[in-house]
């Protein structure tokens, strides 16, 4: 029988788990619906004021050019560096700019740099270049409804498949599915729900292709390399990806979206404070601070965490966490 949950049950089964050391056989199911709607309203109905945070980040072009031109910058100057020397300038400095741009794609996916969403999409696609694997575009489709219908079963792409789940058991296992945690979050909606490409992914590979060969050509191999390494090497085990586990796994309650508070928020768009990006995602990241602050009754009773490493160390080392620590529920009935 799968882990079913609802408001009164589910703290008392998570205790049981916990208890008796040993990881959910099945996702954790809710009957309600998320909770991210319902406390949109309540808060606007309160703070009508917070309406006045929406709208696009004035900065967002300037801040992704210099990301973009730093790391383009950086990976030149790698073109007949060591390989040794490679990975560990994308471990401890390409890597923070390659997933800060993720992050962009992320910011941008909701329209927040431009009122005009086409605008958005091309930011989308130049902010991509560094990444050197196309996928701002395919983000986005996926991303919002990931927003729209948060946990329900067959469509939220966020959530590990059941393959995933009954594969990654214990906590070596955990390390390997973290190490490569960017290929499964990348591969699995391509997978369970691929959605026909249309023009502006065309575009979007087309465009990244020509970079791509055009660093190969120019710089060589190794620069190009260094752009991969940093991308792969930033979605795995370090600390940047540790908002990969934290948004939305069931560590210790009924909550299904944690935030963040912690200094890499600065580097993240802020993607830390998910409890308020999914109340409010058409406010920009740097605008996410002020509505914890008008409304903190909402969201300063709600667990949440202080380190992104922690959060890794606890998934892999916790044996009653796994990909099954995750909501679900059963998609409405039309």
């Amino acid at each position: 029988m799968g882990a079913k949950v609802d408001e009164r049950k589910e703290p008392e089964q998570k205790q049981e788990q916990e208890q008796e050391g040993v990881m959910a056989s099945d996702f954790f199911w809710s009957y309600t619906d998320e909770p991210h709607a319902s406390r949109r309203r309540q808060i606007l109905s309160q703070y009508p004021q917070i309406k006045d945070l929406f709208g696009p980040d004035s900065f967002a072009f300037l801040k992704i050019t210099v990301v973009v031109l730093l790391q383009l910058g950086t990976a030149t100057l790698l073109h007949k560096a060591g390989w040794l020397k490679i990975l560990m300038v994308a471990y401890f400095f390409g890597s923070f700019l390659n997933h800060n741009l993720f992050l962009a794609i992320h910011e941008l996916s909701h329209n927040l740099a431009f009122s005009t969403p086409s605008y958005n999409r091309w930011l989308g696609i130049f902010a991509n270049l560094p990444i050197g694997v196309p996928m701002s575009i395919t983000f986005q489709k996926y991303h919002l409804e990931h927003h729209q219908y948060q946990g329900v079963d067959g469509i939220d792409m966020d959530i590990p498949s059941h393959a995933e789940a009954c594969l990654v058991r214990n906590a070596l296992t955990k390390s390997v599915w973290v190490l490569f945690q960017l290929f499964f979050y990348a591969l699995r909606p391509l997978f369970l729900k691929p959605k026909p490409p249309g023009l502006w992914e065309f575009t979007n590979l087309v465009i990244q292709l020509a970079l791509d060969a055009a660093v190969v050509y120019f710089c060589g191999w190794r620069s190009f390399a260094y752009l991969i390494a940093s991308t792969f090497v930033g979605g795995g085990m370090h600390p940047m990806a540790g908002h990969f586990i934290s948004e939305h796994y069931v560590f210790n309650s009924d909550q299904e979206t944690y935030s963040y508070y912690g200094p890499l928020n600065l580097l993240t768009w802020h993607v830390g404070y998910h409890n308020e990006h999914h109340d409010f995602p058409r406010i920009p990241g740097i605008k996410l601070h002020k509505v914890r602050e008008i409304a903190p009754e909402y969201y300063d009773d709600l667990e949440s965490h202080k380190s992104w490493s922690q959060v890794i160390y606890m998934y892999i080392m916790d044996c009653t966490v796994g990909p099954f620590s995750r909501m679900k529920r059963k998609p409405k009935k039309s």
